[in-house]
């Protein structure tokens, strides 16, 4: 097992990534690691990275068009004015206030289902009033990982509703008859596991105050422009918003699924309204673009590159390899399977960096194991999901990860593998793991 092409390239990735070295060379070194050790020449690793990469432009052009959607509203003025009510509200209470963030984080996974498009909106403006409240933004990133996992995890609406189909059809297919509704009781205890994750984020682990420096933030308006009243640049701002997120709620809402065209065509209806408007002045439209670059462009890139290692990771078959290996070692043990179903869907979650992604791979193994050794339907979808959706906080590549690192990280003061990956890893995947192990023994 610990041979296998999976295990190894993503250790390596591991290592690198806490050594920081960049996120991006780091992936591409374990994708050839990976092919080497699966036996495959260089030039048909690289091949098959360069299409992987390809499952993923969708993504990577609405995050860049988001990255530019958010430098317009901080060059309005619009996310300051927002931040100002926040801070009336709850200027006198950190806590509160990561909590708040972290409801507003669940909302965009069900409500309004925009995922982390929300983040570089909210987020940079109001660095300055954590840094004054003197905010770890460790917790913060907590709550931002929170409010976009546990929601689609337990919740059957907008991402939910997706996360939950998927699940369904996919141990139906396998040979266990799984109603999709009949899901989200069975997701109660995983999602109380990752609400006390970040009540000990907030209240225990990162309760003490931090120190950052009041640096600027790109995009950012000054005081004085702040200063002024609620003017047609603001209502602009406003619209393009809303037009974004209606365009993504009637996409979902009338299409199967959640359309991967629905957040660029989305993202641009809101930066050509801002335009009409003049919200984004017409000589001022390239700085905005490029300066959705400068917020968003790695996020972007990153994803692009965690595609083609995901299409590398299933090209190698380390997957059958690493499942044999475990049925080897597991022999009649309830207890050893179900430890060992976890560990291996955070493998490949790691590697692959979606929960998403990963359970239609494991249930093709995992739901006839199952079977075999008499799991319930319930305990069965607990050891799937929980099995496929840790490891989704705290993975470099994943969206869970650089979405709150891309806001906090607006000043240039928060690391994304020690001050995202790490803390979200520890309060999130741990109890997940606990509850899916406990839950799918007594289940």
């Amino acid at each position: 097992m610990l041979t296998n092409p999976i295990v190894l390239s993503v250790f390596v990735m591991i290592a690198l990534c806490l050594l920081k070295v960049n996120i991006i060379i780091a992936i591409l070194i374990a994708s050839i690691l990976a092919g080497f050790l699966a036996g495959m020449p260089i030039n048909e690793i690289m091949s098959i990275f360069v299409g992987g990469m390809g499952a993923h432009n969708s993504i990577a052009l609405a995050y860049v068009l988001l990255g530019a959607l958010a430098y317009g509203i901080q060059s309005t003025g619009l996310a300051t004015k927002f931040t100002t009510v926040l801070e009336r509200l709850f200027g006198k209470s950190g806590k509160v206030l990561i909590l708040i963030i972290a409801v507003i984080a669940s909302l965009s996974q069900n409500l309004v289902p925009i995922h982390i498009a929300f983040i570089p909106i909210l987020i940079p403006p109001l660095l300055g009033l954590m840094n004054k409240m003197k905010i770890d933004r460790r917790a913060v990133a907590c709550a931002l990982a929170f409010g976009l996992k546990a929601p689609y995890i337990l919740i059957p609406a907008g991402f939910g509703l997706i996360f939950h189909n998927i699940i369904a059809t996919n141990i139906s297919n396998n040979g266990m008859d799984v109603d999709a509704t009949h899901i989200w009781p069975h997701m109660i205890l995983p999602a109380v596991g990752m609400l006390v994750g970040l009540l000990i984020a907030v209240f225990i682990t990162h309760r003490k105050p931090r120190e950052y420096e009041d640096l600027p933030i790109e995009g950012a308006v000054s005081n004085e422009t702040d200063n002024e009243g609620f003017t047609l640049r603001h209502w602009g701002a406003l619209l393009g918003t809303l037009t974004t997120f209606i365009v993504q709620i009637w996409a979902q809402a009338t299409h199967e699924g959640s359309p991967l065209w629905a957040l660029p065509v989305g993202a641009t209806l809101g930066l050509l309204i801002m335009l009409a408007t003049g919200a984004i002045k017409f000589n001022q439209f390239d700085d905005t673009i490029k300066g959705g670059l400068s917020l968003m462009g790695f996020i972007a890139f990153v994803m692009l590159v965690a595609g083609g290692y995901a299409a590398v990771i299933r090209a190698t078959y380390g997957i059958d390899a690493l499942v044999g290996a475990a049925y080897h070692l597991i022999g009649n043990s309830r207890l050893l399977a179900v430890i060992a179903m976890q560990l291996i869907g955070l493998l490949i979650t790691l590697g692959i960096g979606t929960s998403f992604g990963t359970i239609p791979i494991i249930a093709t193994v995992f739901v006839p194991l199952c079977i075999a050794m008499g799991f319930s339907p319930a305990a069965t979808i607990v050891l799937i999901t929980t099995a496929g959706a840790t490891g989704d906080a705290g993975v470099p590549a994943s969206d869970t990860a650089l979405g709150p690192t891309a806001g906090l990280n607006a000043d240039g003061q928060h690391d994304h593998i020690w001050d995202t990956c790490i803390p979200t890893f520890l309060h999130f995947n741990i109890p997940i793991k606990v509850v899916g192990i406990i839950a799918a023994m007594l289940l």
